[in-house]
C-alpha cells in the first residue's frame, strides 16, 4: 500500500468503531445529509473535497472503481466502511437496486460472515 493510501486508511480508522457481533466497521465521523438519496452515507474531507468514506475504503483495498458500478453494503448498514466482501461489493447499479428492494421487502438475508443473499439471485429462494 502507498505511502498516501497508508495515511487516508489511517484516518479514517481513527473515526471508526468495529463492531464484535456484525463485524462492520461503523464510522462515527460527519454524515451526508438526512434527505435524498446520499442521505446518511459517511462523508470525509480528502484534499479539500468531499467524499464518501465507504467508497474510499473499498478503493484504497480493492483498486479504483470502474464506471457504472457501485460499492454496496452488503451487510446493509451505511455507516459500515469495512472494505471486506462480506461487507462491501462493487456492483452494478441493478445488481444495488435489486438488494436494496428485496432488504426492503424483507428477503434479503446476510448473516455476517456467510454468503447468503437472496437478492443476488431475483427469483431464486
Amino acid at each position: 500500500m502507498s505511502g498516501r493510501r497508508a495515511r487516508i486508511r489511517q484516518k479514517i480508522m481513527l473515526r471508526v468503531h468495529v463492531d464484535p457481533e456484525t463485524g462492520c466497521w461503523i464510522w462515527t465521523g460527519p454524515r451526508s445529509g438526512k434527505q435524498g438519496r446520499g442521505a446518511g452515507y459517511p462523508r470525509m474531507s480528502l484534499d479539500g473535497a468531499t467524499v464518501a468514506v465507504h467508497r474510499t475504503m473499498f478503493i484504497i483495498e480493492h483498486g479504483p472503481i470502474p464506471p457504472k458500478k457501485q460499492i454496496d453494503h452488503k451487510c446493509r448498514n451505511r455507516l459500515c466502511v469495512n472494505p471486506s466482501p462480506d461487507h462491501l461489493e462493487m456492483v452494478t447499479h441493478l445488481r444495488n437496486m435489486l438488494r436494496r428492494d428485496a432488504a426492503k421487502r424483507g428477503e434479503q438475508k446476510h448473516d455476517h460472515g456467510g454468503r447468503e443473499d437472496r437478492a443476488a439471485k431475483p427469483g431464486k429462494p
